[in-house]
């Protein structure tokens, strides 16, 4: 019987750990199928504090996992399958045919952000080529570069005005002949100098120079069909994400699009589940943000056991 296991080793998972096993609960981290988390996918981490020349994100994961091992934490490879409350108040995870249980349980598993399913879309994310779902993390690399943005709501308008600061030009690839985001976010954009919207729209690929970075894209009108080609060496996806919660099964609240709601601090609607990160984080989805979470769930957790004896 575990005191406390951690699903999803990015920042959130990895800080509860450090957190966790400091308060000596020897706490068992799971990694899910993406060791490391998205954070992996980054090359260049500049606004983690504490780093003022940066980190890679491989290398900043590295780092945690250690620090959380060296306190007593313990990680093993798992994606788990299944969750189930005992009669007990105990917890038994399944993860294919192996079996974990635990007296509690803090769900730093995260969200996926969504790509268009393209070739090459994974080399060109995990080598730093010019593809990213985060223009907070990734736009001051494109700097007096012309990048394009993908989607049509608030977080495609929003993250078009922000790279703004940076880009030459951003163009706006959107689906329709109009925007879903909220009126003012589209306005910003719209009315925006260096923003150009690209209506009736979508890639159809990538399109690459000798090193493997993007160096344009090709568009498809989304009504004729004709094809166009847009240079750019960035493109930033913001279709949205899809938390991981699936595992869950319905066993913790959620909002409609799957993530998971916290009651009380980083308590979810189960007693004994806590959650941190991007599983929870619709607005901020930082590695700063998910490491501050995973510290309040751990100390959470560690207060909730205390009681419990």
């Amino acid at each position: 019987m575990e005191n406390v296991i951690i699903i999803g080793t990015g920042p959130a998972g990895y800080t509860a750990a450090i957190y966790a096993a400091r308060a000596d609960l020897a706490p068992l981290i799971l990694t899910g199928t993406q060791p490391g988390g998205q954070l992996t996918t980054t090359t260049d981490v500049e606004n983690f504090p504490g780093f003022p020349e940066g980190i890679t994100g491989p290398e900043l994961m590295v780092n945690m996992q250690q620090q959380a091992e060296r306190f007593g934490g313990r990680v093993e490879f798992a994606h788990i399958d299944s969750v189930v409350k005992e009669d007990d108040g105990t917890f038994t995870l399944k993860a294919g045919d192996k079996t974990f249980q635990t007296r509690a349980v803090i769900v730093c598993s995260g969200a996926s952000a969504r790509y268009l399913g393209l070739p090459g879309e994974e080399e060109l994310t995990k080598g730093g080529h010019g593809l990213t779902a985060c223009a907070t993390c990734d736009g001051a690399f494109y700097r007096n570069v012309p990048v394009c943005v993908v989607g049509g709501g608030d977080s495609a308008c929003e993250e078009a005005t922000f790279l703004t600061k940076f880009a030459s030009k951003v163009y706006l690839i959107v689906r329709r002949d109009e925007l879903r985001a909220s009126k003012i976010m589209a306005q910003r954009a719209l009315e925006h100098e260096k923003i150009e919207v690209i209506w009736n729209s979508g890639i159809k690929q990538y399109l690459t120079n000798e090193k493997g970075d993007i160096r344009a894209v090709e568009l498809a009108d989304t009504q004729t069909g004709d094809t166009s080609e847009l240079e750019v060496e960035g493109v930033f996806m913001a279709i949205g994400h899809t938390p991981n919660s699936g595992f869950l099964n319905g066993m913790v609240e959620t909002d409609e699009n799957g993530y998971i709601l916290q009651k009380k601090g980083t308590l979810t609607s189960v007693e004994g589940i806590y959650a941190a990160g991007d599983i929870s984080d619709t607005e901020y989805r930082q590695a700063i943000t998910a490491a501050g979470q995973g510290c309040a769930a751990a100390i959470e957790v560690e207060r909730w056991l205390a009681e419990q004896e």
